[in-house]
């Protein structure tokens, strides 16, 4: 495989960038069961998880979250 810089790719047209984007994405996507969280990762995930059993009414659904986010752009 040919090795590319980033300079290289900006070289591309905007869909071959895109592609090239889609495939990289691709290759990742594919290995992403060999990532590990960290220790300290899974105890924030823990902690969330237990506040969220706590008080399962704290949170906001999705679609309010998303809603918020949007309208602040």
């Amino acid at each position: 495989m040919k090795k590319i810089s980033a300079t290289d790719a900006l070289d591309l047209s905007i869909p071959e960038r895109i592609q090239l984007v889609e495939d990289i994405w691709d290759t990742i996507a594919a290995k992403a069961y060999s990532l590990e969280l960290t220790e300290e990762e899974k105890k924030i995930i823990d902690a969330r998880l237990e506040k969220y059993h706590q008080n399962p009414e704290l949170g906001s659904p999705w679609e309010d979250v998303y809603k918020r986010i949007v309208s602040r752009q």
